[in-house]
């Protein structure tokens, strides 16, 4: 069960993902956590320590589960990985997607504040490190540079799908399309 202040910094993701960034005050956060007006302003005094709080919260989020996907997957072949990723890519856009599109509106706000850059750069540092171990496994030559490449594949992969929801099923197939990218990467008897 999540603490109260948890469970406020999970209502702030909520309402940044749902309604954007402008939809971050105290008032907000108190209602969509279900707590008495004053909850989230005693805990953060000011809508930049909510922000920078919320933005720890988020980043830890992800990680961990990304890290519980790294000890429940060990893909070892461009197929295995693609199938790994792109159920990622499904989780992502689906059940999480309200979590991933406060992650992406965080990304444009991060680009005009070092201090969420640094904290960001931690969650996509961990990715990393997890991406270049499964390349390796799968059997990549170059895993810190294939990793930058896949990285930025599935996040634009993520982004489109959350701009265009409505794209018809199938016709962005995430695994079929990362084994296209991963089978270039790592060829067959690489």
């Amino acid at each position: 069960m999540p603490t109260r202040s948890e469970a406020l910094l999970d209502a702030a993701i909520r309402a940044v993902g749902t309604n954007g960034l402008r939809a971050l005050t105290h008032r907000a956060v108190d209602a969509a956590a279900g707590l008495p007006t004053g909850s989230a302003s005693n805990l953060f005094r000011t809508r930049e320590a909510l922000l920078r709080a919320m933005v720890v919260r988020m980043i830890d989020t992800e990680v961990a589960g990304w890290d519980r996907l790294a000890g429940a997957a060990s893909p070892t072949t461009p197929e295995a990985l693609a199938g790994t990723l792109g159920t990622m890519v499904e989780t992502l856009t689906g059940p999480l997607r309200t979590l991933t599109v406060a992650r992406y509106t965080l990304f444009m706000e991060a680009a005009r504040d070092e201090s969420l850059q640094a904290e960001m750069g931690r969650g996509a540092r961990r990715v990393a490190a997890i991406g270049r171990e499964w390349l390796a496994a799968a059997g990549s030559r170059d895993p810190d540079t294939h990793t930058a490449l896949v990285m930025a594949h599935l996040d634009g992969l993520v982004l489109h799908r959350l701009a265009f929801p409505g794209t018809p099923p199938g016709s962005d197939d995430a695994a079929a399309g990362l084994t296209t990218l991963l089978r270039a990467l790592v060829p067959t008897g690489a």
